[in-house]
């Protein structure tokens, strides 16, 4: 009971590690390239999401000092690493966008299994490259 009770009192942190799980199994199981970005996008989302959480007190005030206000205060170290996140974030999703479009103009898709060739396929080309026709 008593673990029941700790897990509730944490539930942004349940949160997040369920997010970054969902991220997770989309990145993994997907075989679409924009998917996969979107899995990875959902994994970034909860990493901040953690690390903002993180720098929450309860009850603690604004990282501000004023007369008549007294600690503790929250930290905001925590929100000036996930805007620098968020930044990189948004480079990595429009590098790999910017990749995926280019990928679909060579490969005319981008599904991955139509891309990169499987085993069989790979194995005939493989043969017929080292042992030619025996004309």
């Amino acid at each position: 009971m008593n673990i029941l009770a700790t897990a509730l009192g944490h539930v942004d942190y349940l949160v997040a590690v369920a997010l970054f799980l969902i991220g997770a199994w989309i990145l993994v199981t997907s075989g679409n390239l924009v998917k996969k970005v979107i899995g990875l996008n959902v994994m970034e989302t909860s990493v901040f999401a953690f690390i903002v959480t993180t720098g929450m007190i309860d009850g603690g005030a604004p990282p501000l000092v004023v007369e008549g206000m007294e600690g503790p205060y929250a930290s905001p170290l925590p929100h000036a690493l996930v805007l620098t996140g968020i930044v990189v974030a948004v480079s990595i999703t429009s590098l790999a966008l910017v990749l995926i479009l280019r990928v679909k103009s060579q490969f005319g898709s981008i599904e991955l299994d139509e891309i990169v060739p499987t085993d069989e396929a790979r194995g005939d080309a493989d043969s017929d490259a080292v042992g030619g026709d025996d004309d």
